[in-house]
């Protein structure tokens, strides 16, 4: 995530967000609203003032004018105050008070100056009841001589979520004031902002709260800033006091009943703090070596209730717990990746995103995308043996183009007056702005990047003058600028596909679109041209080399094949490159013929990488289906992991425009024709599945093997599922299944098993302590095929005290992806989605793909109609932040209608054919 707890200087005006994991409080006067990491949901609380304690309070009616000239009702707050330091004390209550809600009291005192003589305040507020000042939500004091004028009006703007006070004459220019508030809210358990947390501990009901919250900002230079926070933790008496001073900081120190451990020196430490035990994964301070910039490590907390995967507060990084703890007896090779990298992830963000801010949420990337890209650097320091930078290509940039290659898509970098709501700050933290970023292969340029804007904010013109000043240095010689080849890239949305055609040497570019069809309406300055860095080689071997695409087409000698020759090119090594390729039919030819005779003369990335690009290029028109699909023939020769990930990727679309037509029968005796030899290999190497095989990409392998072979229906694959759980019933304490096949063993033998088997796995998911073993039994709970079953499990998803709440949207994911489950949970999503909408729509960063899930075997155009219905008949809902990826399922829709009409028969005679 990209910086929640940050200090920012943007055109003169200083945004403090604070968001110390359950703990989060907006009170600002600045350009930033805190969506990104406040998860606010809609309800409203009651105006009545819940405190049994606490002073009358009164939510006063909202203005009637309506007018967009007026200030409050624009998004972006006025640069006339400057706010200098804050004081915010809260007090929440965990007993529930005479109208049966858990409330919160609190206060504020803003000190700020005037920079522009204004007779209107604007403070951020939401959910709250303000008591009442001599008639009025705050109160306004003078400081160091200043005298203010009268308060007007006061009054709470709800669209735009202000607390608006109208003064009845001017504030001066170069005075400062202190604006005074005292408020009361509700202690819900949304996972929005200020939030309860309950786990159970020995039978007992614990409750994670904070008290006296105080937090002061002191003025000061760039390099000064000063920034003081207390909390005490009630039952768990969690404390944590942190101090910033001159761009250096003492730990956080957290003193808590929660288990924790300490890693490095009595100088540097990293701690790290979970309600469960466990054990944790190797976390390294590689970043200070990395950047050569020395910043606070912050403590690691594991909180039981967290809608995001991790957040990276700056002094105190609050995790899931699946995204910070690891135990060899429960977790996979995949739940011990993900702690790596989360970790990792969240590190860097103590550089990109806390030391440097960006300026405003129209260039996240420039914190998301280097942290996703470093997060590798990190796990390949702590993990060298894993080789994990080979899963960039098929983890990070193939799921990104899935989505940059429709017409709806965005740039990297939008206009600043493009994002505003937060429902549109929110749909910013997609896979384009996580999966897209720069690569620091020069360290130096990050270093000095780094060095000149700490403490301060960027924009992404001001990485080009330090990557370019490398570059002068290094005298490279480039086709233009910096800033000349990558505002091409940040500025546009989507990438090319190069077409080269090896009888004459042609090379060319166009915008890559999923459906040929669509019309793009976002017009690019550009026109959609891009400078490609295109590596090559050939059947022969020799140096690789670069040459620069720079116009939409050219001629390179050096692409020219003798006709007939055995010899054939190849674009794009190792995928450094963000743009699919395209070949005449005879360099294909010769490509799949070298993959079915001795496919190791590829390199392992090119091959999954023919894979994916002839599968894109196929549904957008470009090749035959027939070629896609010739792809995958020589996998019965394969045991490496990318090609095989590559394939079945890009199958799982065939199963799921087809698991409900006659073409999956075929299919699925094909696939287990392909996965059948890569089955007994793992077999035998583990013994039976007895044993763990080395390395990250083998043990990725073995699973895809047997998650295969057993959801495609290898019959030995559900004995051997079956009898595992059956012998884990058998003693319940002795669970004799590998954690790397749990989640498919689970599966299969919940889809293949009875009722019994379900409320056995229902049992165990309520027994676990560990969250990576309730993930994976949650997970597959999901697997039956009992329509009733699903049903009941819908409704359980809604339910907190069978499904936690961060929780619940993967849950109902899950069943959508089950094909017994799919239409289920769509008739369950547009029956209860004022509910879901109410609980998750606000700010949920997965909100958005529940509408995803959901529709993604959307085919036809009966499918079509009943989501075009779904988004008039919620219109005045609203969809929040999944309001782009219902127009991308709209758009996928009628792609799949077009492409399934287009390619049904050509699938079905294929799929037969090879079966046979």
């Amino acid at each position: 995530m990209a910086a929640g707890f940050f200090i920012s200087k943007t055109l003169g005006l200083v945004s403090v967000i604070l968001c110390l994991g359950a703990l989060a409080t907006i009170i600002a006067l600045s350009v930033v609203y805190a969506q990104e990491k406040n998860r606010n949901a809609t309800s409203a609380l009651s105006s009545a003032n819940p405190a049994p304690t606490a002073a009358p309070a009164t939510t006063a009616a909202p203005a009637t004018t309506a007018a967009p000239a007026n200030p409050w009702n624009k998004m972006r707050l006025p640069q006339s105050l400057l706010p200098e330091s804050y004081v915010v004390t809260l007090q929440p209550f965990l007993t529930k008070d005479a109208s049966g809600l858990y409330i919160f009291k609190g206060n504020s005192a803003v000190t700020f100056s005037c920079q522009e003589a204004t007779d209107l305040i604007l403070i951020h507020s939401k959910k709250l009841n303000y008591t009442q000042q001599n008639g009025f939500l705050i109160s306004l004091e003078g400081v160091d001589g200043s005298s203010p004028p009268p308060i007007a009006k006061t009054w709470l703007e709800a669209p735009t979520q202000y607390l608006v006070v109208q003064l009845s004459g001017q504030l001066e220019k170069g005075k400062k004031y202190k604006l005074l508030s005292d408020f009361v809210g509700e202690l819900a358990d949304d996972l929005a902002g200020f939030y309860r947390s309950e786990y159970v501990d020995e039978g007992v009901t614990r409750y994670g709260k904070r008290v006296d919250f105080h937090v002061s900002l002191l003025p000061g230079d760039l390099h000064s800033w000063g920034l003081t926070v207390h909390v005490h933790q009630y039952l768990c008496m969690l404390r944590i006091w942190m101090l910033v001073t001159h761009r250096h900081s003492d730990p956080c120190r957290v003193h808590t009943c929660m288990t924790s451990l300490t890693l490095g020196s009595q100088t540097d430490q990293l701690r790290i703090f979970s309600v469960q035990g466990g054990g944790w994964v190797r976390a390294l301070p590689w970043g200070a070596i990395l950047l050569t910039w020395p910043v606070p490590l912050p403590d690691q907390v594991g909180l039981p209730d967290f809608n995001a995967g991790a957040m990276e507060n700056w002094g105190l990084v609050t995790y899931r717990e699946n995204s910070l703890l690891y135990d060899p007896l429960f977790s996979s090779i995949g739940n011990k990746e993900r702690v790596v990298t989360v970790i990792a992830h969240e590190l860097a963000h103590q550089w990109f995103g806390n030391l440097v801010t960006l300026r405003w949420w129209n260039d996240l990337w420039l914190n998301e995308g280097f942290a996703s890209y470093v997060e590798y650097l990190g796990a390949d320091s702590a993990e060298p043996s894993w080789n994990i930078k080979d899963l960039i290509v098929q983890s990070e940039m193939y799921r990104v183009m899935k989505i940059d290659a429709l017409a709806s898509s965005h740039p990297l970098s939008f206009q600043e007056n493009e994002i505003n709501t937060p429902a549109q700050i929110s749909e910013v933290f997609d896979a384009i702005a996580y999966r897209c970023g720069p690569d620091p292969g020069s360290l130096p340029v990050f270093q000095s990047y780094l060095h000149t804007f700490s403490y301060g904010n960027t924009v992404y013109d001001d990485l080009w003058v330090h990557l370019q000043k490398a570059v002068d240095d290094a005298k490279l010689q480039l086709p233009t600028t910096i800033k000349g080849i990558m505002e091409r890239w940040t500025l546009q949305m989507g990438f090319p596909v190069v077409t080269v055609n090896t009888r004459n040497g042609s090379i060319t570019q166009k915008h890559f679109l999923l459906d040929p069809e669509s019309v793009v309406n976002r017009s690019s300055v550009f026109n959609y041209v891009w400078i490609v860095p295109v590596t090559w080689m050939t059947g022969q071997g020799g140096a690789l080399t670069t040459y620069w695409l720079e116009e939409t087409s050219a001629t390179e000698p050096s692409f020219t094949i003798p006709a007939g020759a055995a010899n054939w090119l190849l674009l794009n090594i190792n995928v450094t490159g963000y743009f699919r390729v395209n070949y005449d039919p005879e360099n294909w030819d010769k490509l799949l013929t070298q993959l079915d005779t001795s496919h190791q003369a590829i390199p392992v990335i090119n091959r999954a990488q023919i894979i994916d690009d002839t599968f894109n290029l196929a549904r957008a028109k470009y090749i035959d289906i027939g070629l896609a699909l010739n792809t995958t023939r020589y996998l019965s020769k394969e045991l490496e992991y990318l090609p095989w990930s590559a394939a079945l990727d890009n199958l799982a679309y065939f199963r799921l425009m087809f698991d409900r037509s006659e073409v999956y029968g075929p299919m699925q005796k094909y696939i287990r024709k392909q996965v059948d030899p890569l089955f007994q290999y793992f077999k035998t190497l583990t013994s039976n599945w007895t044993t763990v095989p080395n390395g990250l990409m083998e043990q990725y392998n073995e699973i895809n093997a047997i998650s295969t072979a057993c959801s495609y229906g290898i019959r030995e694959c559900w004995t051997l599922a079956t009898a595992l759980f059956n012998q884990w019933k058998t003693n319940s304490s002795n669970n004799p299944i590998i954690p790397n096949l749990r989640s498919s063993i689970y599966c299969s033998a919940i889809k293949t098993g009875s009722e019994e088997d379900w409320d056995f796995a229902w049992q165990m998911f309520q027994k676990a302590t560990v969250v990576a073993e309730a993930d994976k039994l949650r997970a597959a709970l999901a697997c039956s095929q009992e329509t009733w079953i699903l049903r009941r499990y819908l409704q359980y998803s809604l339910d907190p005290t069978k499904i936690r709440k961060q929780d619940a949207v993967s849950t109902i994911n899950s069943i959508a992806s089950n094909v017994v489950g799919q239409s289920l949970a769509w008739d369950f999503i547009r029956g209860n989605w004022k509910t879901l909408f109410e609980q998750y729509g606000g700010g949920s960063f997965s909100f958005s793909n529940l509408i995803l899930a959901v529709t993604q075997r959307f085919s036809s155009e009966f499918e079509l109609k009943q989501l075009e219905q779904f988004k008039v008949d919620n219109a005045d809902v609203g969809f929040g932040s999944g309001t782009r990826a219902l127009e991308q399922a709209l758009e996928k829709t009628k792609a799949n209608i077009k492409w399934v009409a287009e390619n049904k028969k050509a699938v079905l005679t294929w799929f037969e054919r090879e079966s046979g």
